[in-house]
C-alpha cells in the first residue's frame, strides 16, 4: 500500500456521511486511515454540480479531502485489474457501473477494503468489502 490505508471509501459511504448517517460517521471517526479514488471524488463534483445547493456539497467535498490519507489515481496496472474485471463480469452476465468497476480495481491494487453497500461489489470475487450496517 502507498500510505498506510487499509479503507477505500465509496462513493455511497461518504454520501451517507455528508448527510450525517451515525453509523458512517462513527465509521470515519474509528478509522482515520481511508482513502478515495479520483474517481469517487469525479462522482462526488457531479452530483454537487447537480445540486441546488452546489457551495455546501463543494465545501463538504472539500472538507473530506483535507481528512483522506491519500487520494489515489489511475495507472497502467488499474487498467489492467480493471480490463480483467470488466471481462469476468462480462461472461458472468453481471455487469456492474464502470465506474465502480474502476473503483474496485482501485481497491485490489492497493489491497485495501471498499468501504460501500453497494451488493453488486460481490461479483468481484478478488475484491474484499467492508459494509457499515443501518448506513
Amino acid at each position: 500500500m502507498m500510505d498506510g490505508s487499509k479503507y477505500f471509501v465509496d462513493t455511497n459511504i461518504i454520501i451517507d456521511l455528508f448527510r450525517g448517517k451515525s453509523e458512517v460517521v462513527d465509521f470515519i471517526k474509528e478509522n482515520t486511515d481511508f482513502s478515495v479514488s479520483v474517481i469517487v471524488l469525479g462522482e462526488l463534483v457531479f452530483g454537487a454540480e447537480n445540486s441546488s445547493q452546489f457551495e455546501k456539497h463543494v465545501a463538504q467535498i472539500n472538507s473530506f479531502i483535507d481528512n483522506c490519507s491519500s487520494i489515489v489515481n489511475v495507472d497502467l496496472e488499474t487498467s489492467r485489474i480493471y480490463g480483467k474485471i470488466k471481462s469476468e463480469l462480462k461472461k458472468s452476465g453481471k455487469p456492474i457501473p464502470e465506474n465502480d468497476i474502476w473503483i474496485a480495481a482501485l481497491a485490489i491494487q492497493y489491497d485495501r477494503f471498499l468501504v460501500t453497500n453497494d451488493a453488486h461489489f460481490n461479483y468481484i470475487k478478488q475484491l474484499t468489502t467492508k459494509k457499515i450496517k443501518n448506513a
